[in-house]
């Protein structure tokens, strides 16, 4: 770990989860660090969360669990693995033909290693109280970034909770050297990027929106085992796929489940329209959800709470010289299916540190510039390095959320998908050597790039196709040549290789 000079000041922008654990790492540098936060403190249970949901539930795993790992601050993992359930696969829920409600479990890994749902908000609490407790970290929230310049690097923000004679927000001008941008989706901090360098930029919404519901604990478990407060299976991601659609629900360490509803607009529109047909909709296409959430709670779930859109994002580059860097959704926000985006964010504050780290170390010893000036052309240098090898790997994953969002509502009911399932998991455990494993195995169980992922797996698809028609198609060309053979033997047909010459003649011919 190379240490910043006392003197360069590392302002974040973001008080989540990303931005505090780069305000660690940087704080951990030895950066005199500066957390700048448009909401009120985020440990305030009454602090609104931008989309105005109360969802804490994410699903964490290995490159979010590496990331805090190498934080330099041991107890963090600890603390949050005290409050996390291991969800070991997905518990897919339907109807048979006969009418029959049924659950099937499909586990995340054949060795075994599950992800783990975890409280945000419990998360977020516990590295604002490790900053909170660092010499070199101040926070300022209910302050809004309205203005940056990257050149002379300064920024501006507006104070919300002190105001003007005019009852206008009091506005202040801070220096900084580094910047660093974990603001969401909608950052700001992007927004000020794009007029210093030219960012390409796109965003999708797609034809998504989502619901939050609930599913309450058993209460009274007259005291059972810790299991008993759940009314579903706490170790699984529950799926209720309906193809077009689908419904989910993931546990809480309080017995309880945070449920979401993901529907095209045109359905939410008619429900909307007349919110008493829901119980009805979901007892056709979520069978034995309305066992666990009475209707009355549906259609108040449903008109209470707010019907978002699902947004993707993808820009390039992240950085502009040696002043700033956007990580997290502001760099690539990405839809919620494959359960990487905040894991995504984590893992881009180890790597854009692990950057760094490389090119202080071969800070040269040129005595006609400063420390300072040497440390700021290392920086650039990295974050050069960091927005060419991090872009393509954000735009890897931003596109396997958006095709898991069909496995999830339609493959995980198809055969083929669960024939190259069991084929891949067979591979991995009975011939580890050949290092074959699933797509998901690698997104959520390992390290490696995600554009190496993909790679990977297009090609595992490509030998499992030749392999699969290969089986196929070998015994139907061997019994035809079988075929061929015995009719030319009794003298009713020309042998093969004379076909042969005769098909290239013909060919030749034309």
């Amino acid at each position: 770990m190379a240490m910043a000079s006392s003197r360069q000041k590392c302002v974040v922008v973001g008080a989540g989860p990303v931005g505090s654990l780069a305000a660690l790492y940087a704080a951990k540098r030895g950066y005199q660090v500066e957390i700048y936060e448009l909401r009120s403190d985020l440990r305030d249970p009454s602090t609104t969360p931008l989309n105005f949901t109360k969802s804490i539930n994410l699903a964490l795993s290995e490159r979010g669990i590496n990331a805090m790992r190498h934080a330099g601050h041991e107890p963090l993992l600890e603390h949050v693995f005290s409050a996390t359930i291991p969800m070991r696969g997905r518990m897919i829920h339907g109807r048979q033909p006969d009418g029959e409600l049924y659950e099937a479990a499909q586990d995340y890994d054949v060795h075994g290693r599950t992800i783990f749902a975890v409280d945000r908000a419990g998360l977020n609490r516990r590295l604002l109280d490790i900053l909170d407790d660092m010499p070199n970290v101040k926070f300022f929230f209910n302050h809004k970034l309205t203005g940056a310049d990257f050149k002379s690097r300064k920024a501006w923000f507006e104070c919300r909770d002190r105001t003007t004679v005019s009852n206008r927000p009091v506005e202040i001008e801070i220096d900084f050297d580094f910047m660093i941008g974990a603001d969401g989706a909608h950052s700001a901090v992007r927004y000020h990027l794009m007029k210093f360098t030219r960012v390409n930029y796109s965003q999708e919404y797609i034809d998504t929106l989502w619901c939050e519901f609930q599913i309450k604990p058993n209460v009274a478990t007259n005291g059972r085992d810790a299991q008993s407060k759940f009314r579903i299976s706490p170790n699984h991601l529950h799926i209720w796929p309906a193809k077009q659609f689908m419904f989910i629900a993931i546990p809480s360490d309080d017995g309880s489940f945070t449920c979401t509803l993901f529907m095209p607009g045109t359905e939410f529109a008619i429900l909307e329209a007349d919110s008493s047909k829901l119980p009805a909709f979901f007892d056709s296409h979520f069978p034995g959800v309305t066992s666990l959430i009475s209707a009355q709670e549906l259609v108040s779930s449903f008109e209470s709470n707010p019907h978002l859109p699902l947004i993707s994002i993808k820009c390039r580059p992240y950085h502009y010289s040696s002043s700033v860097v956007i990580l997290g959704d502001a760099a690539h926000a990405m839809v919620p299916f494959y359960g990487q985006g905040m894991n995504a964010g984590l893992e881009d504050v180890r790597i854009l540190f692990s950057v760094i780290d490389k090119h202080s170390a071969s800070q040269s010893k040129d005595l006609n510039s400063s420390e300072l000036d040497q440390a700021t052309f290392q920086r650039k240098l990295a974050l050069e390095e960091y927005s060419a090898i991090r872009s393509e790997d954000a735009h890897a994953i931003n596109d396997l959320a958006l095709q898991n969002y069909v496995e999830m509502r339609a493959s995980v009911l198809m055969r083929m998908y669960r024939i190259r399932k069991f084929v891949e998991e067979f591979l991995s455990l009975h011939a580890p050597n050949l290092g074959w494993h699933t797509q998901y195995s690698r997104v959520s169980f390992g390290n490696e790039r995600y554009s190496d992922v993909v790679a990977r797996n297009e090609y595992q698809g490509k030998v499992l196709i030749r392999g699969l028609l290969g089986l196929f198609l070998g015994p139907l060309v061997l019994g035809s040549l079988g075929l061929v053979l015995t009719r030319y033997h009794s003298g009713k047909m020309r042998g093969p290789f004379e076909i042969l010459r005769g098909f290239v003649r013909g060919f030749m011919k034309n």
